[in-house]
């Protein structure tokens, strides 16, 4: 599902550095496609700042220098992952012109497209090819242009203009942006090809602020929908239901000691319900059922809480690795670390294969 949305780069590339800028943790990671296949040649975590005037291309510009000296990839060019406070996917019905008069569209009338006023946006769009049962051609009333249907990628015009400016700053190239929620499904293509094409499976990246889910039918990203519940929530409630610090609540939550497991369940019975809500919408309009459900994100490294999550969803989930199909290239200081940290990398690795 290659979706490189805001690309200015159209040169072919055998390599490629991608910085995730999530909310509490920015991660970096950089891949090298080959003859064999893809390798991943280095990753990076890196706090992120709070940055207290907004997205703005000085503080944003230092944590991006930052990040590229911890991934030491030694390249210019970079991809950005956005998260879904800045940016957004959408399907929609668009008449069968081209993707540059689509983006016109967009720009001028999107309210019309999409149901709301983005007229602050930058737009790209990728054409979804006719369903395999469906037919060949769109059909369209004699004298009208013939509709299809499409993936709108969309970001805060000013926050493109500002993170161009701050790749600059940082001596880089933002040379595409793409919208976090295509980091899941292109990642999960080569991780389990097998259950990408031929199954109905719903992605959940959990994040600091917000959870994503992406529902996939044989292959087509038929459902995406973010749930303002993230891991930030989990800690929080931990510190305020046990008299803990945000620090030990964040500590808590990993080793997971049993009176902290039960705070965590009752936590995340709303994030449950949230999904299951989603999972049930797509399983009406769809007429087939999900059959599971594959978690990244860091609160997915926990198994008790992705077993928490699947008492709600009534579905088998597991917690997946990004990475799983790629040649290993990493210093021995990394070697160690990245079948831990690799659920982190979900984003920055399908956003890495979109610049393909």
């Amino acid at each position: 599902m290659p979706l490189p949305f805001f690309s200015n780069f159209n040169q072919k590339r055998d390599q490629v550095m991608v910085i995730d800028l999530g909310a509490k943790v920015t991660k970096a990671v950089h891949i090298k496609k080959g003859p064999q296949g893809f390798s991943l040649k280095g990753f990076a975590l890196v706090d992120t700042p709070t940055f207290e005037r907004g997205f703005k291309a000085e503080p944003v510009g230092a944590h991006l220098k930052a990040v590229a000296q911890a991934l030491k990839a030694d390249l210019k060019p970079v991809c950005v992952a956005l998260g879904v406070d800045n940016s957004l996917l959408r399907h929609a019905d668009m008449p069968l012109v081209t993707a540059h008069d689509m983006r016109q569209m967009l720009k001028f009338s999107s309210k019309n497209y999409l149901q709301q006023d983005l007229s602050d946006c930058a737009f790209d769009v990728h054409i979804l090819p006719p369903k395999a049962d469906g037919p060949g051609k769109p059909e369209a009333a004699k004298g009208t242009t013939p509709k299809t249907r499409v993936l709108v990628g969309a970001a805060k015009r000013q926050v493109v203009e500002e993170l161009q400016e701050a790749a600059r700053q940082a001596d880089l190239v933002a040379d595409m942006v793409i919208p976090s929620f295509i980091g899941p499904p292109n990642a999960f293509e080569l991780a389990s090809p097998e259950a990408f094409a031929k199954e109905v499976v719903a992605l959940v990246d959990v994040g600091y602020k917000n959870t994503t889910i992406c529902i996939l039918y044989n292959g087509e990203l038929t459902l995406s929908r973010v749930v303002a519940f993230g891991s930030g929530k989990i800690t929080q409630g931990i510190s305020e239901a046990l008299g803990m610090s945000l620090e030990e609540a964040e500590g808590a939550k990993v080793t997971m000691p049993p009176e902290v497991e039960s705070v965590v369940q009752s936590l995340l019975t709303p994030l449950g319900r949230e999904l299951r809500a989603s999972i049930d919408f797509h399983d009406h309009q769809r007429d087939r059922a999900v059959t599971q459900v594959f978690f990244s994100g860091g609160a997915a490294r926990n198994v008790q809480i992705v077993q928490a999550l699947q008492v709600e969803l009534m579905v088998p989930c597991q917690t997946w690795n990004p990475v799983s199909f790629m040649t290993l290239e990493l210093p021995p200081q990394l070697l160690g670390e990245i079948e831990s940290v690799a659920p982190q990398l979900t984003v920055a690795v399908g956003a890495g294969l979109a610049a393909f």
